[in-house]
Parts: structure tokens; sequence; C-alpha cells
């Protein structure tokens, strides 16, 4: 029987056991500051030390930063994550930046291999050209601002039916076959984000402030031209997104609306009311995957091993190790995510699931991340690990359409399976529009910084109703229209990070267009692409997966079409 155990990786320069506080760390900082380097082979060297710590530092924080996501009331957990954030960061970053300086600085730079390292080198410059340590102590104040919205997303709970439920696990009745049930739950959900309207507002309005002051401080006109930057993008600029968001409405929003047209139809209804958009058209009852946690934990290893034994085995692993916390309570953060353990090798993956169909493609979709994680496991520095998001996302939405061939495990009945690979591809149509939204607000957002709470609840109806509106009828919903964007939690924790999912959903849709003709092509590509981590350019991992960067009308409208043909192929 295979050992599953993930067995602690030796440490070569900090010591086996360290505790990670400032004085136990300072020391080490201190000695790759002052270490003298005498040749390239040193510098390497150097590099590998330096990447050692980062890891620790890195997983130490995830822990942190876990624990306290899957319990926010947790006062000493929060505190944990708090000291990270206010104790060590802090004090770790302007050191940081003078090691970066080292680098940058030493003679023997330009004799690195230019092919291993010209991304690395790339990324470490454009640091040291935005980083100013006024803003280290804004950083902290934004981390535990954004900390807030966690916690108060946390403690959001409904009763139905004399039962609480947390909002994950009450937007299952929004999917019930009764227009009543629908209409009450989705009513009681909106009631209760808008009771901590306001408070989230001052929460917003405070991250923004603090956000734009980075921005000047860095020398910028505002936060979104500062994020471009410091995002580290340097495979398209802020035209390429609005042209983005352009073919978007061109491409796909027609798509959608008559989408729309025909579940109105087949519903029998004049108009769609925004909690008739999710409910099975044919009538029948919610999509049921799986029974509970443990069973989307088995159901995705099975699946993951049927695509390849070695996807599998890294599920499996997870498993053994206890790096899942899949199922939604009260208390715990919103959302999902994949987070890479740096020095371990290994990712815990986080989620809300309430057994729908939607946990399915969370599972998968963080399982792709997963996979990613695993397989750059072994890169030679921490850095090469960090992938742009263009390239994260690429990992799990590919996964999530890969993944359909295997999703027979989780329904036995046949008219299921049709139904859910139906509305998973839906789905991957109706992610588009929102992206250009959230992006598109974003842009907004910070390059209106003076504005209020009342002009940023206008700007996103406006933007709202280019992509989305003509959907579902909003009338005598004003409220809850303009608050519509306070459920995403990307735009209070992860600024700027949504586009990344409008240009991976395009290159998914692309991998799964091989796999189709191709399957064990298609997912050797895939898995090469992902073990580069960020060696490369971008645009030369995506040849690698055998697809083309390119966020285009026409590249759209290509995909589309094949996304489009697929559906009709379901009936």
């Amino acid at each position: 029987m295979i050992n599953m155990t993930i067995p602690k990786k030796t440490r070569a320069y900090i010591p086996q056991n360290l505790e990670i506080k400032w004085d136990t760390i300072s020391p080490i900082l201190d000695e790759l500051l002052t270490r003298q380097i005498s040749s390239v082979t040193e510098l390497e060297h150097w590099l590998k030390d330096k990447s050692e710590l980062e890891a620790a530092l890195e997983e130490d924080f995830a822990w942190r930063y876990i624990r306290m996501t899957c319990d926010t009331a947790n006062e000493e957990l929060v505190a944990s994550f708090q000291y990270f954030a206010t104790e060590i960061e802090p004090k770790i970053s302007p050191i940081g930046n003078l090691l970066n300086k080292k680098l940058v600085d030493s003679a023997h730079i330009d004799e690195l291999d230019q092919d291993k390292y010209f991304v690395y080198i790339r990324a470490i410059r454009k640091a040291l050209e935005i980083y100013r340590e006024e803003n280290v102590e804004l950083f902290t104040k934004i981390q535990l601002t954004a900390q807030k919205y966690q916690a108060a997303s946390g403690a959001m709970s409904v009763v139905i039916n004399d039962q609480e439920y947390t909002l994950v696990q009450a937007s299952n009745f929004i999917k019930d076959v009764s227009r009543t049930v629908r209409q009450n739950a989705w009513e009681l959900i909106q009631q209760r984000r808008l009771a901590d309207k306001d408070d989230l507002n001052i929460i917003f309005d405070e991250l923004v402030a603090l956000r734009h002051q980075v921005a000047l401080n860095a020398g910028f006109e505002n936060y979104r031209d500062y994020m471009f930057q410091a995002m580290g993008r340097f495979d398209y600029g802020v035209k390429d997104c609005y042209d983005f968001h352009e073919a978007i409405e061109k491409e796909i929003v027609p798509i959608l609306k008559e989408q729309a047209e025909k579940r109105a139809e087949a519903m029998g209804l004049e108009v769609l009311k925004p909690w008739d958009t999710d409910v099975d058209i044919s009538g029948k009852a919610a999509l049921k995957p799986f029974r509970n946690g443990e069973e989307l934990i088995d159901k995705s290893i099975a699946a993951f091993d049927a695509i390849d034994p070695k996807l599998g085995q890294m599920l499996a692993t997870m498993k053994v190790n206890n790096l899942f916390d899949v199922e939604s309570r009260k208390g715990k953060a919103p959302g999902g995510y994949n987070y890479p353990l740096a020095e371990t090798g290994a990712p815990f993956i986080f989620m809300n699931s309430a057994g729908s169909m939607r946990d399915l493609t969370t599972m998968v979709h963080e399982g792709g991340h997963a996979v990613h994680t695993f397989l750059t496991a072994n890169l030679e520095l921490n850095d090469f690990k960090h992938c742009p998001s263009e390239v994260a996302e690429l990992a799990s939405m590919s996964m999530e359409l890969i993944s359909m061939d295997q999703w027979h495990i989780y329904f036995d009945n046949e008219a299921d399976l049709i139904r859910a690979k139906k509305e998973q591809l839906i789905d991957v149509l109706k992610t588009l529009p929102w992206v250009a939204v959230i992006d598109q607000f974003q842009h907004w957002i910070y390059t209106n910084p003076s504005h209020n709470a009342a002009d940023r609840e206008e700007a996103f109806k406006q933007i709202y109703s280019t992509f989305a509106a003509g959907f579902a009828n909003w009338d005598g919903l004003d409220q809850e229209f303009g608050n519509l964007w306070q459920k995403q939690l990307h735009v209070f924790e992860l600024p700027f990070y949504y586009i990344e999912y409008g240009i991976a959903q395009l290159g998914a849709i692309a991998i799964w267009k091989n796999y189709k003709e191709n399957p064990e092509k298609a997912l050797q590509q895939y898995l090469d692409a992902l073990a580069l981590g960020y060696t490369k350019p971008m645009n030369e991992i995506y040849e690698t997966a055998g697809i083309k960067f390119d966020f285009s009308s026409s590249y759209i409208n290509e995909l589309a079409s094949f996304v489009k043909d697929e559906l009709d192929k379901l009936g």
C-alpha cells in the first residue's frame, strides 16, 4: 500500500523546527542581507536559501489564514492571524525590498541563466520600482480591514421553516420548483445582506481610501494603474480589458439573452425575476450530486482518478492529510479557495458546500488548483510557483470542463447527468458577463476614489445593466439590485483579481475543445503547462497548453459558438 503521509521536507538552511516569530527570523534575514556573494554559484545558493525562508514564512501565514477563515468567530485564531499581519509582515517587507536590491545589484546577476530566471528577475525589478516604505503600514491596515468583511459575512444566516441556515445553505431553496419557496428564500437572503449593507459600505470606503493612498505614495494617479503594475500585467493593459468587456457584451450577452427567453417560455412566465434564474426549467428538483462533504471528496477523488490515476492520488493524499474543509457552517468565512502550502508542497481546499451542483463545480475547480500546486511543488525557487492569476485560473477552470467526462460518478441517472452538463456549460457562458461587470466596476471605483456609497451603487447598477440585468426583471427591487456587488468577496479582499477568470475561461474552453478531439494529448499539454509554474512568460505557458493567449472578439465568438454547439448536442 502506498504511504500517502506527506513527509516534512528537510531544510538545508533554516532550522528544522524554526518558530516563526520576529526574534527568530530576524537573524536569518540579517545573514541573507550581509552575506558576501563572490560568484554566480554563490548567488544561486543564496537564492535557494532565501527561497527556503520565504516558503516557511508563507506556509506559517497560510495556516494562520486557513484556521481563521475556518472559524472567524474564534478570537484566538483571529489574533494569531493578526499577529503575523501586524508584527511580522510589516517588519519583513522593508528587508524583503533590500534583499531584492541585493539581487539586482549583484555583479553576477547577468551570469544567471536568463532562460531560467528572466520571468523571476522581471518581477523583482517591477517590485523594486513600485515599493514604498510608507505603504508597509497601509498594507497591514488593508489586510486587517478586509478581515472584517470575512467576519461579517461568516456571521450571516437566515431562518427558513424554523431552521437556521448559512446564506450558502439557504441558496439551495432558490432552486426549489415552488416559485413561492424560491422567492421567500431569495428575499430572506437579500434582507440579511441589506442588514449589513451600511457597515460593509463603511469598511469598503476605508479600503478604497487606504488603497488610493498606496497608489499616490507609489507615484500613480490611481490604484487601478498601480495594481496593473503590482500584479505584473506585462501581457495586456487597461484598454485590452475594456475591449474584452465590449467583446463579451457583443458575443456572449446575446446568447444568454436568448437562453433567458427560452427559460421564461419553458416556465410559462412573462418575465423572469431574480429567483427564477437558477431553478431547473424541466420542473425537476435541484440536482444533488452528493449527500455530504465526505462523499463530495470521495467522488471527486474517483473522478480525478478516472481522468488520470496520478490526479486521483493527489486528492487522496490531501484527504489522508486532512487538507479539506468543505462544508458550510455558521462562523466560516465565505467563498472557496485552494491555499498552497509552500513548504509542504501540498494544498488546502476550503469551500462552503451545501449539497448543490455549484459545490461540485467548486470542488473540481479547486481541485484543478490543487493539481497545479502538486505539479509545481518541486520547482527550484518558491517564487517560481507564484503564477499569475491568468495561469492559476486556467488550471482550475479547465478542470471544471475536463472532469465532465467523469461526472457519471456523481450522477447515477443519465437524465441528471445531462442536466448537470447543460447547467455547467450555461454557467461557463454566464461567468463572462459577471467577470466584465466586476472588473469594470473596479475600474470605476478606483479611478473615482472620492465617490460615496450612493455613487458606487449607481455606478454598479449602470454597469450591471449593460451586461446582465436584461436576463431578469428587477422592478421593485432597487435596493437589492444596487447591493448585489457586496456578495463578491474579491471586491473587498482581492481588488482587480477578476478579469483573470474571464481570460482563463476562454483558455479553459480551448483546452476542453482540444480534449474532446484528443484527450490524451490535450491532458498532457495541460499538465505540462501547469508544471512550468511561472518560469516562462504567460503566452508561452498558454502555448505549452496547446492554446492561444487571446481574448479578442473573434476568438470569443469562436469559443462561444463551440460551447453553444455542445449545448445543442445535449438537447
